[in-house]
């Protein structure tokens, strides 16, 4: 398959968790704002050196690390509002990649400060 990343489950080694912000309005009006999980997940993380970092998406602010991942239902609608949980931290999603064939997601995040 010509052109066609496959993903190596060997690679798949890495656990993240991709969470959107819901709002629930308590009985007295007041609305608060939570994480929720999407889906928890293996993916891959893909090295960048610095060179291709500042060419290609200028300074960043904080670390920055892209993610491959299996394409699934559950990230059809996938956007840049939603966030990532890796080791701990939080990540905001700085580009959706758009899915290869349905096969792979390729997410570029940014640790928020």
């Amino acid at each position: 398959m010509e052109g066609v990343t496959v993903l190596a489950a060997g690679k798949l080694i890495h656990t993240i968790t991709v969470e959107r912000q819901t709002e629930t309005v308590a009985a007295s009006g007041a609305v608060s704002k939570a994480w929720a999980p999407i889906v928890t997940t293996r993916a891959e993380l893909v090295q960048m050196t610095a060179d291709e970092l500042l060419a290609g998406f200028g300074e960043a602010q904080g670390a920055a690390l892209v993610f491959r991942l299996r394409w699934q239902p559950a990230l059809a609608d996938l956007t840049t509002a939603d966030r990532l949980m890796f080791d701990g931290a939080a990540y905001d999603l700085d580009h959706v990649g758009e899915p290869e064939r349905r096969r792979v997601l390729e997410l570029r995040v940014v640790r928020r400060a």
